[in-house]
């Protein structure tokens, strides 16, 4: 195999002698800096075009221009002259389907056209209007849609959503869109979090009016921390199962793996291609003004990080779609594979994306920020008013958050000491924690964060000023200072659902509250009472510990094991309620989003099911015949096994059952085969063995010797 490999490693080799030692790819940061954002349409490049076409500066500030014709074809010849300028010839609407995560490169839909037409001499002349800017029509019929439309009622059409900015790269224009059917049913991730952004909005700045402070907007912001892994793309093309699913089926654990914590923030190494594809990809990034400031290795081996600075929660997801189409293209000019997946080894830490979320003012202050508020807003009432009506709305709706979480990646991650378990309790730390619990008790005391002086025992270096609270990093939804972290969000998904349904609960639970108010209730009171009836999904322990996951059981915190039976709270009647009642969603928008979401977990399960078919059939049972090898036997009966409950999963005719079978399939069924497989690996000389190894694949800074 070792021969093998090093035979057909060119590409790495290639990629290799790039990055040694001149460092020619790297650019310099002051280059990167001076050309950061220059293909986005937004700030300082788009004023310069926007008042050359007769507007002023600022006009994408106000969405007003998407309802002016007259405006919008000035945005569309300012958009069009630097596109030009910067050598594009194509437009497209940018949308983003349903049950994309893991699947669907890109995870974005586009139809990309020629922005050109023809004179009365019929040569071709630039052209771009305010109308194909604004809107588009698409044939629909080929997304998933859960029963939304039908392929006689195929139409998909598509609106400009302009909180995001039109990007630009190679030679085409991207324009942010909402695709909704004839209907006007959301088909994509954007619409209901576009129209939950709108009722945090709505029920936010209702609730602070009501208590004396009176602000234009609110909105959610975010940052996204992303997990990858990168490994040699030579062995990948090897590896059916990584090629078709993004994570192994099988694979016996390398004889070392994570067990010395030597990976973590360990400095990537420029004798391997990492280091030089993780700077052209925020290169890359930088061009489009995305913020991608941080890069460091993870836990695992060949397991790296990317995390921006915090935006608009429309935004932030937009970019970071981007990023992970970005980070697959670029890991292969260094000759690399990326991995989204949530769990591509067995037995290593796998990736997620943690959502850092918060609610600010239009105006700059964060909610979430004790002091900023208190000072903004000359009340002491409103930050625990709006920290009761977020616990309040985790209480009553971690079902959903779980939901949004079910992941088909996810279901190896959670609760196995590298992602929060299944148990949607929130972390706020002793001192917010006590400061809440004296609020709710009538006393008015404000809350000041404790620091603590910690000495490092050497006289030459200064005590370092610390938070009184450690990070927690056991709990799903901590208090981070200033926002929440949901930390159990997976690595591969479009984060819009999860913020979709922290937008949502934040503003049924801001209404619950005006409402309460308005109808003569103080604000304090509203707040207390909210705080006794949910306490109990505050904890603050180690959420790992199986003693204290039961007690959380106990006590009704919400828990569901099954990413199919979580999905499928997307249909409870209590969601349905929500939803409606804050205008994000109908009930058959609800509904179709769990069909789409759990015929993509089945999808998801099929074909990994049928690439372990595939890889017993062709390569293990082959080599284990070859060598005499114990498990033969076994090895056939598992073919039948896994066509036979596959048969089971097709048959099954009610969809929250046909999930939950393809998730035994999958976590039970599947898991056994594979121990079989690994044993058969360990067994077998690796003459015979066909398949990379986990040696190969994970280890790419110490195996970089052999492409020498």
């Amino acid at each position: 195999m070792a021969l093998q490999l090093r035979q057909s490693s060119s590409h790495l080799r290639r990629a290799l002698a790039g990055v040694r030692p001149s460092g020619a790819r790297f650019m310099s940061v002051k280059a990167n800096i001076e050309g950061y954002g220059a293909h986005a349409f937004t700030g300082s490049v788009a004023d310069e075009y926007l008042t050359a076409a007769g507007l002023p500066s600022g006009t994408l500030n106000d969405h007003k221009w998407t309802t002016d014709p007259a405006a919008a074809d000035k945005v569309a010849d300012a958009v069009l002259s630097w596109a030009v300028d910067n050598g594009a010839t194509s437009f497209c609407h940018w949308f983003q389907p349903v049950a994309s995560s893991g699947v669907r490169h890109g995870l974005s839909g586009q139809v990309q056209n020629a922005f050109f037409k023809f004179d009365k001499d019929g040569k071709p002349v630039w052209d771009l209007k305010g109308k194909d800017l604004l809107s588009g029509e698409t044939d629909g019929s080929s997304y998933p849609n859960g029963g939304l439309r039908a392929t006689h009622t195929a139409g998909g059409y598509l609106k400009v959503d302009p909180t995001s900015p039109i990007w630009l790269r190679e030679d085409t224009i991207f324009i942010p869109a909402c695709f909704v059917s004839y209907y006007g049913h959301a088909l994509d991730e954007k619409t209901p979090l576009l129209r939950s952004t709108d009722a945090l909005n709505r029920e936010g700045t209702r609730l602070l009016k009501l208590m004396g402070y009176e602000v234009e907007g609110l909105q959610s912001n975010i940052g996204l921390e992303q997990e990858i892994f990168l490994i040699p793309r030579d062995v990948y093309l090897q590896r059916m199962d990584l090629q078709m699913t993004g994570r192994t089926v099988i694979g016996k654990d390398a004889p070392r793996g994570q067990e010395m914590c030597d990976h973590y923030m360990a400095p990537p190494s420029i004798a391997s291609p990492a280091l030089a594809c993780m700077a052209e990809i925020q290169r890359q990034c930088f061009q489009l003004g995305i913020p991608l400031r941080t890069r460091h290795r993870e836990v695992a081996p060949n397991q790296y990080e990317f995390a921006p600075l915090y935006g608009t929660v429309t935004t932030q997801i937009d970019q970071n779609v981007i990023v992970m189409q970005i980070i697959e293209e670029v890991a292969t000019q260094f000759g690399l594979a990326a991995l989204l997946q949530e769990k591509p080894f067995n037995n290593v830490n796998g990736s997620g994306k943690h959502n850092n979320w918060s609610i600010g003012t239009t105006c700059g202050t964060n909610l979430l920020n004790v002091k900023q508020v208190a000072e903004a807003s000359g009340s002491t009432d409103i930050f625990p008013t709006v920290m009761a009506a977020i616990v309040s709305g985790v209480d009553e709706h971690g079902d959903l958050m779980r939901a949004a979480i079910a992941s088909p990646g996810n279901d190896f991650r959670l609760g196995a000491c590298e992602a929060p378990p299944a148990i949607v309790s929130t972390y706020l730390g002793d001192d917010m924690t006590n400061y809440l619990d004296s609020y709710r008790q009538g006393k008015t005391e404000p809350y000041n964060p404790a620091t603590k002086e910690l000495s490092l025992g050497v006289e030459c270096i200064a005590p370092l000023n610390v938070p009184a609270e450690d990070r927690n990093r056991t709990s799903p939804f901590p208090y981070g200072g200033h926002r929440f972290e949901f930390r159990a969000v997976g690595s591969s998904q479009n984060v819009s659902l999860v913020n979709t349904v922290l937008n949502t609960l934040s503003a049924s639970a801001f209404k619950k509250f005006a409402d309460k108010i308005e109808a003569g209730a103080a604000p304090s009171e509203v707040a207390a009472e909210a705080l006794n009836t949910h306490w109990k999904v505050i904890f603050n322990g180690d959420n790992y510990d199986e003693a204290n996951q039961q007690m959380l059981t106990d006590r009704g915190v919400w828990r569901i094991d099954s990413g199919v039976d979580a999905i499928c709270t997307l249909s409870s009647p209590k969601n349905i309620e929500l939803f409606g009642d804050m205008k994000v969603m109908t009930e058959p928008e609800c509904k179709a989003r769990q069909t789409c979401l759990v015929d993509h977990y089945v999808g998801t399960v099929e074909m990994e099911a049928l690439c372990l078919i595939d890889m017993l059939n062709q390569h293990v049972i082959p080599a284990v015949k070859a060598c005499g090898g114990d498990h033969l036997a076994e090895l056939e009966k598992a073919v039948g096994t896994i066509k036979h409950g596959l048969a089971a999963v097709h048959g099954e005719e009610d969809e929250q059952t046909r999930g939950n079978l393809a998730r035994t399939l999958r976590l039970e069924t599947m898991v056994e085969i594979r121990d079989i497989v690994d044993a058969a690996e360990g067994e077998t000389p690796a003459s015979l063995w066909t398949l990379p190894t986990y040696k190969d694949l994970l280890f790419l800074d110490h195996n970089h010797s052999e492409y020498e």
